[in-house]
């Protein structure tokens, strides 16, 4: 979509509307959180392996290795793993040779390829001993003093068929391993080789890491560049023995000139952040429409992007604009891609305001949700109170993570200001509680379709693509796959569970009106025919093909 078509939503009588915005194209940007992240392991016996792991990791770092001018560095490392006779994976140090005989011989610690005749000739010579055992010891009539179950031999029996069960579970998984190996199934080798990390399965994980690197590829198919980042964050995960994950990764930030021109990019490229701050806005104008005194809290301003079009859909309200107070909460990210303080956000919108005659103060609260208390509002008698949570409260830790909860503390504390309306927008994602091998499973399927999507709009060989996706996107997946604790920020959470908070802290469902939903169906129009919004239970949903990636809804 051209700059030049940018778009405008009007909340007044004549409903919500697009119009050309040449002013203030440039200040359209998206918002993203930093993270400071440690690992956590929850198997003590984790430490012991740190210095394989270690090792493996200095051979493996995608995010470090790949950069804009296409030039990348090609890691190809011997494998630690062999192969035994039956096509299962062995370390070098358990390979031994195998002797022609066929029998089984006890010097063979680790047993050759034996027949089954083999196998039945040994079982029955073994349980005839143990049977004329236990008659020795306990006599003939054993099963009258003790009862018909008292048969060591059947629970040997018992035993020694869950042995061989076992055995063909396991024979069976090497089989779908090499399977998916064979045929280069890129994603169920992530999936295997996550399934290993799950399971502390060091062998097999450092085995699959080493076939996945030959497959992904940050200049490739959708699937092969998640897969580069996705597998640096299950390198992470192994190799980190305490030390922020951002530092083991060696990750440099870019110019912050830079880091906000990726966020542009991908605002532009993908209608996710516009589809957000637009319902949100609707949501807002609808509320606001007959107030002479409007006071909006953000609790994430980043850019102040959002605000843009409603300050000039206010602008035209019949009767007059009201007077409008922002106050603006600020988040590291944001402060450092826009190179400065608040102020530079508070300046741009009061130009804005004053070129559109529209009355306007903001108000600066340089801290992070997780500090913002009451004195830090500025809520004042007489004005209308909207309250904004848009990509925001996913990174505030909940009670799995913190005593304080502030999730559901910043939802108290608002509901205690009375608001017309609160507005939230968050990713339709299920990353928040869920152990490490079903949030991968999570990931996996969002960061698909969200890859998917920017791969129609943003050709491969586009020269910040690669930036785009590195520093956007791939961060957030290293940090749901490889922190734990404190240190993963990434929390999303599904709109049902959203409802249940915002109901347990008093708040009601305010319906979003139609033409949020007609406006959002225009804006839809200039992107690709895959993407699809439905409402549902009175929230939109925005997503890509089969696949739910944004949900916005409102309060009061």
């Amino acid at each position: 979509m051209q700059a030049s078509q940018r778009l405008r939503i009007s909340g007044m009588s004549n409903g919500l509307y697009y119009q050309p915005i040449r002013e203030v194209e440039a200040n359209c940007l998206p918002q993203f959180q930093t993270f400071d992240c440690q690992p956590y392991y929850n198997d003590s016996s984790q430490a012991s392996n740190n210095y394989l792991a270690q090792n493996f990791y200095e051979r493996y770092c995608t995010l470090e290795s790949s950069s804009a001018n296409g030039s990348y560095a090609v890691h190809n490392s011997p494998s630690t793993v062999s192969f035994s006779p039956n096509g299962s994976p062995m370390s070098q140090q358990d390979s031994h040779s195998y002797t022609a005989d066929p029998h089984y011989s006890p010097d063979n610690t680790y047993g050759s390829p034996i027949s089954g005749s083999c196998i039945t000739d040994e079982v029955h010579d073994f349980k005839h001993k143990l049977k004329e055992l236990e008659n020795v010891m306990l006599g003939p009539d054993c099963n009258v003093m003790l009862g018909p179950d008292c048969n060591f031999l059947d629970s040997y029996d018992n035993s020694f068929q869950n042995g061989i069960n076992n055995t063909s579970l396991e024979m069976d998984s090497c089989r779908q391993v090499m399977e998916a190996i064979s045929n280069r199934n890129l994603k169920q080798i992530l999936i295997f080789c996550a399934k290993a990390v799950s399971d502390n399965d060091l062998l097999m994980a450092h085995w699959l890491m080493d076939e996945l690197r030959q497959m992904v590829s940050v200049a490739g198919e959708p699937i092969q560049r998640l897969g580069a980042y996705m597998l640096e964050g299950l390198v992470a995960r192994l190799a980190s023995s305490g030390s922020t994950i951002c530092k083991a990764l060696k990750c440099k930030e870019p110019e912050s000139k830079d880091l906000l021109s990726y966020m542009h990019i991908l605002y532009e490229v993908c209608p996710y952040f516009k589809f957000g701050y637009m319902s949100a806005n609707g949501a807002i104008a609808e509320a606001m429409k007959d107030e002479k005194r409007v006071h909006i809290i953000d609790f994430q301003i980043a850019q102040g992007s959002q605000w843009l079009t409603l300050i000039q859909a206010f602008a035209s309200r019949p009767g007059g604009p009201p007077h409008i107070r922002i106050t603006g909460i600020d988040d590291s990210m944001s402060a450092y891609a826009r190179g400065g303080g608040l102020n530079i956000v508070g300046k741009r919108l009061s130009k804005l305001a004053e070129s559109f005659k529209v009355p306007f103060e903001f108000h600066a609260v340089a801290v992070s949700g997780c500090e913002v208390q009451l004195e830090n509002l500025g809520v004042r008698p007489g004005e209308a109170l909207a309250v904004n949570f848009a990509f925001m409260l996913h990174h505030m830790p909940d009670e799995s993570v913190s005593t304080q909860n502030h999730r559901d503390r910043l939802l108290r504390l608002v509901k205690s200001l009375s608001p017309k309306v609160v507005t939230l927008v968050e990713q339709e994602s299920n990353t928040n509680t869920a152990a490490f091998y079903p949030r991968f499973l999570e990931t996996l399927s969002y960061y698909t379709a969200m890859f998917e999507s920017i791969d129609v709009t943003l050709p491969r060989e586009h020269k910040e693509r690669i930036n785009v996706e590195q520093h956007c996107l791939a961060r957030e997946v290293v940090n749901i796959l490889a922190c734990e604790g404190p240190e993963r920020v990434e929390r999303h959470e599904l709109l049902g569970k959203w409802r249940s908070r915002f109901k347990m802290a008093g708040f009601t469902p305010y319906p979003l009106s139609s033409l949020v939903n007609a406006t959002i169906k225009t804006l839809l129009e200039n992107y690709c025919n895959k993407y699809r919004l439905q409402e549902r239970d009175g929230a939109l949903y925005l997503g890509w093909m089969d696949r739910d990636l944004v949900a916005s809804c409102a309060w009061k």
